[in-house]
């Protein structure tokens, strides 16, 4: 049977110090990912930083020559585990939670997309960290924010900087800031101040915590000097044990060889009071049971299944075994430790056994990871030509972003690096997006000034009394206005305004003048209808000469009735099929009665106030004159394949006829021709 069966069991007779244990853990409960000296946790963003060496520096100040050599004879409990790595890093973990237990609330703080932030929205979280939360916990987060401001301000810089030496200036006169650069500035600036007067006053703390630790070591080695009643003496003892405990934190790096001197000299006052077994008897008692509860509480955090809430607790009970609680009987001492050391061993074991079954889920998600980073980078590498292109490579994107953050952890090890091709590849699309639309700000602002220089024209011409010249003008340029593409948003709908009001104005006096010019049009086709009844009904005389100036007379008559509505222009048609009939008894030839009638249609073009319908009935006649020549032409080489044939052959008098009508037709239209030349 071992020592270590025969050990009394715990009565809880004294004060039970693990009555708390349980709220002191709750109390550190760090995340998971917190990384610590023992551990190789993963975590999605770098690693944070030492808190020990952001804030001290090796102080100087050694324990006297005594105490230094004090630490060569430590207690068995100590020396049992020595050369172990396991409990060589545990009391590393304990001695820099020691440091850090009164200065720094460890929790975890959420680690946003700054990435996918804009330079403003990261000022806020910037400012946002700094007032919530510790100055010594956001270091990570605001070398980050600061990273990604930095990169998109040179990107915004770069740009500018093309800009000035494209508008020919010198690259040594070039200096750009704004005012959210300035701002930022700013706060980091007050970040700086406030973790710079942190640290000096954690690092003051720490030199004196350690400065009063080692005076109350002094005065537990002077107890053994004291000529004074061992009751005194012992509550002196005691006096000193409470102030130790809250002497507060000393540097990491001193912690063990502090705490080792204390705990020699402590015992060196336990076997001074071999005077007085009793007093001794009763703190080994006491130390004993606490230490049994420890080791108590260590077996259940061997089966706990949170083995990092395992592994905290187990720091906190290893810090009570050595801070609150002193020496037990030496028959105790080594098999109690071995117990604890033992178990210390199988919390970190499963610990270890954690990670690595972790690792494997971390090399799966580190694949899953690889994969969307080459997506990402495919799809930055398609360059679309247009906006709607650009909007979906923008939700492919962003849906690509979202399952990399949901794939989970990565082994820490390639973490820095994943991160770093992540943010790289998403970086290489948001340039090339910047550059696509960098260009088309440039269309849009050439766009913008060809839609100015056509309002320009509609503002300069909307009160224009020329309506024959200006509304085609006007026609044209909301034709060119379709054909330009965008313009800056901010400037859309004001230029817009502009121009609809100018066109607006000018076609809304244009329709009022048209109203009240139908009005006169309307009467004039009343007027027109009734004479072609008129002619319809008259009767000719018979007498030729008479008849033709009662004809000719009726034309100058209806010269006179003005024009008729648009819709309403295919009355000269019927008064054509009228006159017509009135030739026909007239017996006049077909060139007379053609030109009788065209001198009809001359004067109608002619009252139009736009020439252009002249210009278009010569052209008209010119083209029907170069026809007719060239069907005579046509006509008269095929008489060729018939120069055998006899005159009297049918072929042969169709094709001679034919050549007369278009001799005949080619005579009227250079008469026409001469007519309108005269106008």
């Amino acid at each position: 049977m071992s020592t270590l069966d025969n050990l009394p069991k715990a009565d809880g007779e004294k004060e039970n110090k693990l009555e708390t244990l349980d709220k002191k853990s709750e109390s550190s409960n760090v995340d998971d990912q917190q990384k610590t000296n023992v551990s190789d946790t993963n975590t999605d963003a770098p690693e944070p930083v030492e808190i020990t060496e952001e804030t001290t520096e090796e102080l100087k100040t050694e324990p006297d020559s005594q105490s230094t050599e004090a630490t060569k004879e430590t207690n068995p409990e100590e020396t049992s585990g020595e050369g172990d790595h396991v409990q060589s890093q545990m009391d590393e973990a304990v001695a820099e939670h020691s440091e850090d237990e009164t200065t720094i609330e460890r929790h975890d703080i959420e680690k946003k997309d700054y990435h996918a932030m804009s330079k403003e929205e990261l000022i806020k979280e910037l400012r946002d960290l700094i007032r919530v939360e510790k100055v010594q916990a956001i270091k990570e987060h605001v070398d980050e924010i600061r990273s990604e401001f930095n990169e998109k301000f040179n990107e915004e810089v770069e740009q500018k900087k093309e800009e000035f030496l494209a508008d020919g200036g010198d690259i040594i006169d070039f200096y750009y800031s704004t005012p959210v650069k300035k701002e930022f500035n700013s706060v980091y600036f007050d970040y700086k101040e406030k973790r710079n007067a942190y640290y000096q006053n954690l690092k003051k703390d720490l030199q004196e915590n350690l400065t009063r630790r080692l005076e109350l070591i002094e005065e537990l080695k002077g107890l053994l000097n004291v000529d004074e009643n061992i009751n005194t003496t012992y509550n002196h003892f005691k006096s000193i044990q409470e102030r130790w405990r809250n002497a507060g934190p000393i540097p990491r790096d001193k912690y063990n060889t502090v705490w080792n001197t204390y705990h020699h000299h402590t015992e060196n006052f336990y076997d001074f009071l071999h005077l007085n077994r009793e007093f001794r008897d009763l703190d080994f008692k006491h130390n004993l049971e606490q230490k049994l509860k420890i080791i108590e509480r260590a077996t259940e955090l061997a089966q706990e299944t949170d083995v990092n809430r395992a592994f905290r607790e187990l720091q906190l009970l290893h810090k009570m075994w050595k801070e609150d609680l002193g020496p037990v009987g030496k028959e105790y001492r080594e098999p109690i430790w071995e117990k604890f050391s033992e178990l210390t061993r199988q919390i970190h074991e499963n610990r270890q056994k954690y990670f690595k079954e972790q690792d494997k889920v971390y090399e799966v998600n580190l694949e899953i990871k690889k994969e969307i980073i080459s997506k990402i980078i495919n799809v930055a590498g398609d360059r679309p030509s247009n906006h709607s292109g650009w909007q979906q490579k923008i939700k492919e994107i962003e849906s690509l972003r979202e399952e990399f953050f949901k794939a989970g952890k990565v082994p820490s090890s390639v973490n820095e690096k994943t991160w770093s091709e992540f943010k790289s590849a998403v970086r290489d699309f948001n340039r090339n997006k910047n550059g696509f639309y960098k260009n088309l700000k440039k269309e849009q602002f050439d766009n913008l000034n060809k839609k100015m220089e056509l309002i320009k024209i509609a503002e300069d011409n909307k009160d224009n009394e020329d309506l024959a010249t200006t509304t085609p003008l006007m026609k044209r340029i909301q034709s060119d206005w379709k054909k330009i593409g965008h313009v800056p948003r901010k400037d859309s709908d004001r230029i817009w305004k502009r121009f609809k009001d100018a066109c607006n104005g000018y076609f809304d006096r244009l329709h009022a003048e048209r109203n009240e010019a139908n009005k006169e049009e309307i009467v004039s086709l009343e007027k027109k209808q009734a004479h072609i009844e008129a002619l319809t009904a008259l009767e000719l005389s018979g007498d030729p000469e008479t008849d033709l100036a009662v004809i000719k007379e009726n034309i100058a008559r209806w010269k006179t009735l003005g024009r008729v509505p648009y819709k309403k222009k295919n009355i000269e048609s019927e008064y054509n099929k009228v006159l017509d009939g009135l030739f026909k008894q007239l017996n006049l030839s077909r060139k007379d009665t053609e030109m009788i009638k065209y001198e009809n249609k001359l004067s109608s073009l002619s009252n139009q106030s736009d020439d252009r319908a002249l210009r278009n009935e010569q052209s008209f006649i010119r083209k029907k004159i170069d026809d007719v020549k060239s069907e005579i032409r046509q006509l008269e080489n095929n008489l060729q394949f018939f120069k055998n044939a006899k005159d009297d052959n049918p072929l042969v008098k169709e094709v001679m006829q034919n050549i007369e009508k278009h001799k005949e037709s080619l005579e009227v239209w250079k008469a026409k021709l001469i007519k309108i030349k005269q106008l």
